[in-house]
């Protein structure tokens, strides 16, 4: 904690440089970012678990509370209007004191609708950034994230701090030692939902904290890309088991995947050969590889392992061009990590937000940026037996595919690594793997 709070300042110093100076380009006063409001569920009288706002967090790992603002103009000490109701059916926040706090300006909001009050008296020159824009008109913001802001911090989200990669250390921290306790309970026998319960308890968070919806998959669920279903009885066989799970520090998500064989055979020889391959595309890594050149090149190593583990028959070239191996790896390689499991800006060629597509055959890749020093990628390929691609592929194609070893590793589902890596200007650093996970 302490390397963290003393990383803290310099973080809030360059959140206030961006701010002063995307103000003075686009010629505001500042920004009033806003945490956020709860969302009531549909003909009911609760709400939906809240979600805070990235864009508020960047500022201070205040996650749980909404109708917060914070005030920043780059010059002055930003404020914070901290909303703290008298409640008695619920746990009302306490007053912050953390290493965070000396760096605000705090003022206690009691009442959510009267924030007027502590918002600045002309509204007019300044930018309300968040989502609710009914909130933004009744308080007469006549700028609400207006692009040029917009795009700005989004491509500048991929450059982290120095605070920022200490927090996401964190997070890989706590999302390892609740891998290892998943690895466990699967060879110990454990259903898809005690599994879930024991990475929770082990990482100490609950399911609206994580980062996203753990996949937790046995077996064939390990083909279905987003399985968070969660089986309550064990198979009738164990075969395989696919664990995409992350956790949370301050605001900061780690995002790892990792695939088992429950018995030694092809399947896990398979994953073995995954996972060189994954560290091999790691290691070409740095600074001025454009990341798609990195997918692309991913799948000439998918199509080189399925002609090794004859799950496909020819050269690379014609699996890639005839479909083959995107039926085998259909999701792209990775995507940029941060505030957000699928961090904005990974599209963005530039400042003012220039959208750089992903290739025209590979439509599902989140991240087509020019890789730079102290960004922070995931690196996940993948081998799958999914069925309705398999079927999809054209007539040629399949001709190309063994089916018979096909139909013996579907039963199995699927293989996913996936690491979280900073890119360094001499290096690249796998704060997955330097955590302990194999």
């Amino acid at each position: 904690m302490e390397q963290i709070a003393n990383l803290y300042y310099a973080h809030i110093a360059e959140l206030s440089r961006r701010v002063a100076e995307i103000s003075q380009r686009e010629n505001l006063a500042g920004l009033v970012i806003h945490s956020g409001q709860p969302h009531r569920q549909f003909l009911d009288d609760m709400n939906y678990p809240f979600k805070v706002n990235p864009q508020f967090k960047a500022w201070l790992p205040i996650l749980d509370n909404p109708n917060c603002w914070i005030i920043a103009n780059g010059i002055d000490k930003p404020r914070l209007v901290f909303y703290r109701p008298v409640d008695f059916w619920h746990k009302v926040n306490d007053v912050p004191e953390a290493f965070w706090t000396e760096h605000f300006d705090i003022k206690i909001l009691s009442k959510a609708d009267r924030v007027a009050e502590h918002l600045p008296q002309d509204l007019c020159g300044w930018a309300y950034i968040g989502e609710h824009l009914d909130v933004a008109d009744v308080l007469e913001f006549t700028s609400r994230n207006p692009d040029g802001v917009m795009n700005y911090l989004h491509y500048h989200r991929a450059d982290k701090t120095q605070y920022e990669l200490a927090c996401l250390r964190r997070a890989n921290q706590i999302a390892v030692k609740g891998h290892k306790a998943a690895k466990n309970a699967f060879f110990n026998g454990a259903t898809e939902f005690e599994i879930q319960q024991q990475y929770l308890s082990e990482i100490g968070q609950g399911e609206n904290e994580v980062p996203y919806g753990n996949i937790v998959a046995l077996n064939q669920n390990a083909a279905i890309l987003h399985y968070t279903a969660l089986e309550h009885v064990s198979p009738a066989q164990r075969l395989s088991f696919l664990i995409d799970a992350g956790a949370n520090y301050h605001g900061y998500a780690a995002d790892i995947t990792r695939t088992y064989a429950f018995e030694k055979n092809r399947f896990c020889e398979l994953i073995s050969a995954l996972n060189k391959q994954q560290l091999a595309i790691i290691e070409t890594m740095k600074p001025g590889v454009k990341y798609p050149d990195l997918h692309l090149q991913t799948h000439d190593r998918i199509a080189n392992l399925l002609i090794e583990f004859d799950i496909a028959r020819g050269d690379s070239e014609g699996l890639v061009e005839s479909g083959v191996t995107s039926a085998f790896f259909p999701h792209g390689l990775g995507h940029m990590l941060g505030l957000q499991v699928h961090d904005m800006g990974g599209y963005s060629h530039d400042e003012r937000g220039t959208h750089i597509p992903a290739p025209e055959a590979h439509p599902f890749l989140r991240c087509t940026r020019t890789l730079a020093a102290n960004q922070v990628l995931t690196i996940e390929p993948g081998i799958y037996f999914i069925d309705s691609l398999l079927n999809e592929l054209s007539a040629q194609a399949k001709q190309l595919v063994n089916w018979q070893v096909v139909d013996e590793l579907r039963p199995f589902g699927g293989i996913r690594i996936e690491d979280n890596v900073i890119v360094h200007a001499d290096r690249n650093e796998n704060m997955t793997r330097d955590c302990g996970l194999e």
